[in-house]
């Protein structure tokens, strides 16, 4: 046989391989009712979490993953699995999490969009998930690199996973009209939850959470719950009981030889205005504290986020001290000091050892500080939470 002959045939192997391939994963598709798609710049992976424990709660048989802070499958009994990657993270393992939620007999998949690239999260909805419900939390300026340059280029961007006929929740209000015009283009039915919905939740709703959660997330994960047939009460019950997202915001008092230290773990909050938001909370709830620090975990390969953050944080309420840790620091230095920033302020912890970043931050105290991580949770983000975790009085752990 010729080399064109060769190549011919296995042209058309390739195809058939591909069209079976294809014709399994919709098999796989169609044995999961409800597929339900979160997308967004912030909570994703907590939203993801919220809805799986409220369908749990309502007895709708419910697989999930997530691809926070640590990747995670959520098996229908609420067990946690961490996501096999044999390489670098890629869009088409959605393909093997749809197919083990298919092999659970699950009712309802609950998937996380893991895709930046327009064109990406298109791929994932349109051919992966096919979701009957999406989920778009929010759209604020955050990997502007790749869906900028500016923040409404960031709502058209995430509109690639807009369901085709389906209903797309989302809490999302300034950049509400171009969702609905995505939506409208595909047939789906916009659901938008706003503050009056987060308002409705209550403070005794909310203390029911082990850890920091916000209220327009919970109203976002009740409404879908509600709208697939579970009950407020009991798909918040079901909220109530189920572990967090490794990266969720929590907090650990510490007393280190009679300093006493609020630590934050704000790390996951990494565009400015959540970051700001979650910072002025934190400086409000804990007013006592003598001294306040910002702690950012900066990340070289993240050079925008660090100059929106260093650009940002010119206009927000003050630290103490600014420590900065992780890579690339001198990207926020920068931006912050050409706004003015008093740069005696600035600590570089940069390329330090977690222990070292510790003693750097305690070397800070004198007598109480309120300190807050922020920037990336990735990197040593979460063992510096580990360390401050490890470090709280045992009566007081529960985070």
């Amino acid at each position: 046989m010729s080399t064109l002959g060769l190549l011919s045939c296995l042209f058309v192997t390739l195809v058939a391989l591909g069209l079976l391939e294809d014709r399994r994963h919709r098999a796989a598709l169609g044995r999961i009712p409800v597929r339900i798609h979160v997308n967004g710049t912030r909570g994703k992976s907590s939203v993801t979490r919220l809805i799986a424990a409220g369908l749990r709660a309502g007895d709708v048989r419910t697989f999930a993953k997530t691809t926070g802070t640590l990747a995670r499958v959520i098996l229908p009994e609420g067990a946690e699995l961490p996501v096999f990657r044999p390489a670098k993270p890629n869009v088409s393992e959605q393909i093997r999490i749809v197919r083990a939620a298919a092999a659970t007999r699950s009712k309802a998949l609950v998937i996380e969009c893991m895709a930046l690239q327009p064109y990406l999260q298109w791929l994932s909805e349109a051919r992966f998930v096919r979701a009957t419900h999406g989920v778009i939390t929010n759209a604020r300026p955050d990997h502007l690199d790749v869906m900028g340059p500016e923040e409404e280029d960031v709502a058209w961007a995430l509109c690639g996973m807009v369901p085709y006929n389906g209903r797309l929740f989302t809490a999302e209000q300034d950049h509400l009209p171009i969702l609905r015009a995505a939506a409208a283009t595909r047939g789906s039915e916009v659901v938008a939850v706003g503050p009056e919905h987060a308002e409705a939740i209550s403070d005794e709703d909310m203390a029911g959470f082990p850890y920091a959660e916000h209220k327009i997330n919970v109203a976002l994960a009740l409404a879908i719950c509600e709208d697939l047939g579970v009950a407020r009460a009991t798909a918040l019950g079901g909220m109530h009981a189920a572990s967090p997202d490794p990266g969720a915001m929590t907090e650990h008092p510490v007393d280190f030889f009679g300093r006493t230290i609020m630590f934050v773990n704000g790390f996951a909050a990494n565009d400015p205005e959540s970051t700001e938001q979650i910072w002025n909370l934190m400086i409000e709830r804990h007013a006592s504290q003598a001294k306040k620090i910002a702690v950012f975990n900066l990340r070289a390969d993240r050079a925008d986020r660090s100059r929106q953050l260093g650009e940002a944080y010119v206009n927000w309420r003050q630290a103490d001290a600014v420590v900065l840790m992780g890579t690339g620091t001198y990207l926020f230095a920068r931006a912050a000091v050409k706004g003015g920033i008093d740069p005696k302020r600035i600590v570089y912890a940069e390329d330090q050892r977690v222990d070292e970043v510790f003693e750097t931050i305690v070397g800070l105290v004198d007598d109480s500080a309120l300190v807050m991580g922020m920037g990336n949770i990735g990197g040593d983000g979460l063992d510096v939470v580990r360390y401050f975790r490890n470090r709280q009085a045992p009566q007081r752990r529960g985070a």
